[in-house]
């Protein structure tokens, strides 16, 4: 697997495809993911030839009426992907593709959870996930890289856990093999099971730019812990925390990065390789992984990443590159018609 890219998965699409339902915004960013193959964007209603590929994004149902033959590719937000909200339209620099399932459905197996049981990671491979997992802690990168505030731990608590929020109507919920199904209902668990720590609440950032809606009881999050820390970026929570407790938040991939315990209340990717605590097992998963070898399947092999001067596709390391200078352009600024944009996003597309 020396030298293998994500970008050698293309053989696997089908040279033709239709996309399903697609927003128009996104059809530039699309058609980069597939050089050499025909992206054909089509709503409700048409009629499909073949022999051709159905992409569809998410976990979307197949159309009605699509023949049984016609193979289904996946497509969803990738981990390093913008420096901005997906809920707000943000361009993404990564978008992964999938040709078996979806990485958060933990039903059946995807093409991640392939990779991860099968790939062969040469020595080569684990050093490049070695580099690359050190520059994306070092650069404090993480999905979305957002938020301006700040957040001081107690200096005198001895164990700090993170559990972080999640938009409660997402697939990744419902899909995931969680034991607890709502925030609120893991935050009470979290907290029965460690009496004595400081928990920390962080809501997720689709719902505090009120894009998504909110949790049951989440507005009463503090009954639960000790802090609820809005707005503040991930990497500087993740840099003042002992431990990150989750459903299936990517959260917690990222506090693997970065050397943290991490418990699971479902079965996210990054579960049942050995890697984190889980209070769920899903025995498919057999195999034992070095976190490089995880960092490789899930940053190198797995996503598309997009060039963000539109010139195709690009690597990891280039997007990270790219994402820390978007970064540093933005200094934590927020722009002055963020609050209007968002609101007509409200009106326009809901919150759901």
């Amino acid at each position: 697997m020396e030298g293998l890219e994500a970008t050698a998965r293309l053989h696997e699409f089908p040279e033709r495809l239709y996309a399903w339902s697609f927003p128009r915004w996104k059809w530039r960013f699309v058609r980069r993911c597939f050089p050499g193959r025909q992206v054909t964007f089509v709503e409700p209603g048409a009629r499909l030839s073949q022999p051709a590929g159905l992409l569809l994004w998410g976990s979307a149902e197949r159309p009605d009426g699509m023949p049984k033959e016609m193979p289904v590719v996946r497509m969803e937000d990738g981990f390093l992907r913008s420096v901005g909200l997906g809920a707000e339209l943000t361009r993404p620099l990564s978008w992964v593709v999938d040709t078996r399932g979806m990485y958060y459905d933990a039903s059946q197996p995807s093409d991640l959870e392939w990779l991860l049981q099968h790939a062969e990671f040469t020595p080569t491979c684990r050093a490049r996930a070695a580099a690359l997992r050190e520059a994306v802690a070092a650069g404090g990168v993480t999905k979305y890289n957002v938020g301006q505030g700040e957040w001081a731990r107690p200096a005198d608590v001895p164990r700090v856990i993170l559990v972080p929020g999640q938009v409660e109507s997402d697939a990744s919920i419902a899909r995931g093999g969680a034991a607890v199904r709502g925030n609120m209902a893991l935050l009470q668990a979290v907290r029965a099971a460690n009496p004595d720590a400081f928990l920390v609440y962080k809501p997720h950032p689709d719902v505090e730019a009120r894009l998504r809606i909110l949790g049951a009881q989440e507005d009463e999050a503090e009954r639960w812990c000790d802090a609820c820390v809005s707005d503040v970026p991930m990497e500087r929570m993740l840099a003042q925390v002992d431990e990150v407790h989750t459903m299936t938040s990517l959260s917690g991939f990222e506090a693997l990065l970065r050397g943290l315990r991490v418990v699971c209340y479902g079965h996210p990717f990054y579960a049942g390789w050995g890697l984190t605590e889980d209070k769920v097992p899903l025995p498919r998963r057999s195999r034992r992984l070095a976190l490089d070898e995880l960092v490789a399947g899930a940053l190198i092999l797995y996503p598309l990443y997009l060039d963000i001067a539109g010139r195709g596709l690009s690597t990891p390391e280039g997007t990270l590159q790219a994402l820390q200078a978007w970064k540093s352009r933005q200094q934590g600024r927020v722009p002055w018609w963020r609050g209007a944009y968002r609101a007509i996003l409200r009106r326009a597309i809901g919150v759901r």
